[in-house]
């Protein structure tokens, strides 16, 4: 059984990977800070809790575990917080991966697999945005992860080490057995905040721009089922070790619903009503967000399961209504 290091794998969607890769014959070896993660969390796989910025901890764990490959979660990602507090990001996001990589290389452990994002890529300047799209991030935590795809790229230029980075689009859903979900303090997504308005647990959900040139005036996002995410970095890990060369693969459904089109869902499949309030558009965001997975499903046959917006949704009601 392989030994996989899955650094956040307390997290959202490092820990459903975590049951995935247990599924699949994989032994998943967790460590998380838990500043976002949570320990409960973690039902496959031995925890260790501590962070990248420790070393010679990073070291002690590839000393203790013969691990074959490194799956990489554990980055901050408010986009807002980003732009607040860029030193936070930059050491975090950009040193703390670099003390990985390099404890990777001392031990000959060739194979990563990045959680990266779409944010590299900033305002889109065309639909869908595939891997060819230029990268130019409008944030620190864009940049941060850029910052890392390039040190990637370096690195397999220079040493043995081959890596896939999947850009996600917006992770959404829940384990659909309900033994983890989504539970993010704060929560900034969109679909567990209107799932808390239809609990009573919010007053309202608020749309940011109602005059945005889409079909409802509400802004477009490609949201994609996290176990979706889950089965493509299995893929990716699984694509490096048949031997194939260093990749970057986009991951998003290819389609995109707005604002208002999620919470009709919501208000749907809950069978409630809630208090939607219109305001004004926020910076920086675009009015449409819709990713080209062509690449990964042609390359890696990856297959989404969930793919419609109410299978999502169903998923994250089921977790959510029972927290």
């Amino acid at each position: 059984m392989k030994n996989i290091l899955v650094v956040g794998g307390a997290g959202y969607i490092g820990s459903h990977t975590c049951k995935s890769l247990f599924n699949k014959g994989y032994n998943p070896i967790v460590l998380d800070n838990l500043i976002y993660g949570h320990e409960d969390f973690v039902k496959w796989g031995d925890f260790i809790l501590g962070d990248l910025s420790d070393v010679e901890q990073i070291r002690l764990i590839f000393k203790r575990y013969k691990i074959d490959a490194v799956m990489h979660f554990a980055a901050f990602a408010y986009v807002g917080e980003s732009v607040a507090e860029p030193k936070k990001y930059y050491h975090n996001n950009v040193l703390a991966t670099l003390n990985l990589l390099n404890v990777m290389l001392e031990f000959d452990v060739k194979y990563f697999i990045f959680s990266s994002t779409c944010a590299t890529y900033g305002n889109p300047i065309y639909l869908p945005i595939d891997e060819s799209h230029p990268q130019n991030p409008i944030n620190p935590y864009g940049m941060s992860k850029l910052v890392v795809e390039n040190i990637l790229k370096d690195y397999t230029n220079a040493y043995n080490f081959k890596f896939v980075s999947l850009r996600y689009f917006n992770a959404a859903g829940c384990d659909p057995d309900c033994e983890i979900g989504e539970n993010h303090e704060p929560e900034t997504h969109l679909i567990p905040l209107v799932l808390d308005a239809a609990l009573g647990k919010r007053d309202n959900v608020k749309i940011f721009g109602t005059d945005y040139d889409t079909r409802d005036g509400s802004a477009v996002r490609d949201y994609i089922h996290v176990l979706d995410l889950a089965e493509a970095h299995i893929l990716a890990l699984e694509y490096l070790y048949s031997g194939h060369d260093s990749d970057i693969f986009n991951l998003g459904n290819g389609q995109g619903f707005t604002v208002k089109e999620v919470i009709d869902c919501v208000k749907k499949i809950t069978k409630c009503e809630f208090k939607v309030v219109e305001g004004g558009r926020r910076i920086g965001d675009p009015s449409s967000l819709i990713g080209s997975s062509d690449k990964i499903i042609k390359t890696l046959n990856w297959k989404p399961k969930y793919n419609t917006i109410e299978s999502i949704i169903q998923t994250a009601w089921n977790w959510q209504k029972n927290l």
